[in-house]
């Protein structure tokens, strides 16, 4: 006789299905577009769409013009604001005539536009409190052939146009929702999350929201999906999407591990007890001087901050640099003894490396282990290079040449105060920053920090999947 009882599982379905019911009516009566919302929009989207098709083929007799994104697709949450119309060119024209139909038209459509800078420069404006961008590409038949990342985006519109109807819109919002507000939403590369694309064909994939995190719920990463069923490529990322439109590209590259970690995480807390705070974005109220020092009381850790003005960079070419800076500072200490417990960045107008140390000094002298005695050439010297210096030994543990050498740091702050912090791997505009100045911030100076940054260390001192 089966462990299973099947009645069982089936109740306990149903009785997931009650609770989550209600929840979802209540997210849906809030972040469902009303219809004067949905008239407001279109009325804006077809009077600019009008003006930039009608400048557009002035240039160029060829030249359309489509909406595309959320607010196209049915998929948009009430009170996002962003209307995107690309303008497309044949692929007859040259990259420069591109570029300058592209900004004489975004610049007619939106006279008091700006330009801004992708792969190649767009027209970005607010029209009656909406985000619009007009953004140049070319019309081409595959999405395989595309010039620019930007012309990709047409064809992944017209995927999901031909497939996302009202329902599954519908369910793409609960999915934009609920990762918004566990942090998880946005491919942007401070995020590294789920992009509105990749949201719509997971929905897609497993057939509703509530199916998405079911399935999520037990991924054992890699996880794959092909929904056009193209034939596996080869990707490294935890999470592998193939492109419906592009066999070569995994939609979720971009994704980091600990964001596919968190959504398993936050479907199994939903699933378990369904609330509508899943669907509610929260942000810690700013640590205070006093919290603070509870913390590093309570934690015996030490603090050190580098604090530098922020480069004069996107989020994505800051962060990633940032990164790359925190990766170089942890690793440069841990390799002088200093044993980094755990770390964070953050920018505004400062921008931050915030290291905690398990230990923040060391004795003057370090254990130095030379090669086997028995690789003779090595061995020797090793003995060598080290006998006449001011060290104790060599000597001999086990089967090796040891000597007791002078430490070249014997505080966490002498090595980030020196020039030696510039022999780690920091991003290129950090490094430019840092040469210009920095200040550093041991153990309670960091207080100094909280005006700034108070939010982001609330986070760090109660971390949260």
């Amino acid at each position: 006789m089966s462990d299973e009882d099947p009645d069982r599982e089936e109740e306990s379905v149903s009785e997931t299905e009650t609770a989550i019911e209600p929840v979802v009516a209540a997210v849906h009566d809030r972040i469902d577009p009303d219809p004067e919302e949905r008239r407001q929009l279109r009325a804006v989207a077809d009077r600019l769409m009008a003006r930039a098709k009608r400048v557009a083929t002035e240039r160029c007799p060829d030249a359309d013009v489509i909406q595309v994104g959320s607010t196209a697709r049915n998929t948009w949450i009430s009170g996002d604001r962003d209307i995107d119309i690309f303008v497309r060119f044949p692929p007859e024209i040259d990259r420069e005539r591109l570029e300058q139909y592209g900004l004489e038209v975004g610049h007619e459509t939106l006279p008091e536009g700006h330009e801004e800078y992708a792969e190649h420069p767009y027209v970005k404006g607010t029209v009656e409190g909406f985000d619009i961008d007009v953004v140049p590409c070319f019309r081409l038949e595959s999405a395989t052939e595309i010039r620019s990342a930007v012309d990709r985006t047409p064809f992944h519109s017209r995927y999901l146009e031909e497939r996302l109807d009202e329902d599954f819109a519908a369910d793409v919002r609960l999915a934009k929702q609920f990762l918004k507000a566990i942090g998880a939403y946005g491919s942007d590369l401070r995020t590294r999350g789920f992009s509105g694309y990749l949201t719509e064909l997971l929905v897609l994939e497993y057939g509703g929201f509530r199916s998405l995190l079911e399935a999520a719920a037990d991924w054992q990463p890699q996880v794959q999906l092909d929904p056009e069923a193209h034939g596996q490529a080869t990707f490294t990322d935890p999470l592998v999407v193939i492109d419906p439109t592009d066999p070569e590209r995994n939609v979720a590259a971009v994704c980091a591990a600990e964001n596919v970690a968190r959504l398993q995480h936050y479907a199994r807390e939903f699933l378990a007890e369904p609330a509508v705070d899943f669907f509610e974005a929260t942000a810690p109220d700013p640590l205070d001087a006093t919290t603070l020092g509870d913390h590093l009381d309570r934690r015996g850790t030490t603090p050190i901050a580098i604090r530098f003005d922020a480069p004069d960079l996107v989020d994505d070419q800051l962060y990633p640099q940032l990164r790359k800076s925190l990766t170089g500072v942890t690793t440069g200490l841990d390799d002088r003894g200093f044993d980094v417990f755990r770390g964070t960045t953050a920018a505004d107008e400062t921008a931050l490396l915030f290291i905690e140390l398990a230990v923040a000094e060391r004795p003057t002298v370090e254990h130095h282990r030379g090669p086997p005695i028995h690789v003779r050439s090595h061995a020797e010297g090793f003995y060598d290079a080290y006998a006449d210096e001011e060290t104790y030994g060599p000597f001999i543990v086990e089967d090796r040449y040891v000597t007791e050498r002078r430490r070249e740091f014997t505080t966490a702050r002498g090595f980030v105060e020196s020039d030696r912090l510039f022999d780690v791997g920091l991003g290129a505009h950090v490094e430019t920053a840092l040469n210009e100045e920095y200040d550093v911030l041991v153990g309670e100076e960091v207080t100094e920090l909280l005006p700034e940054f108070g939010v982001e260390l609330a986070a760090y001192f109660d971390p949260r999947p």
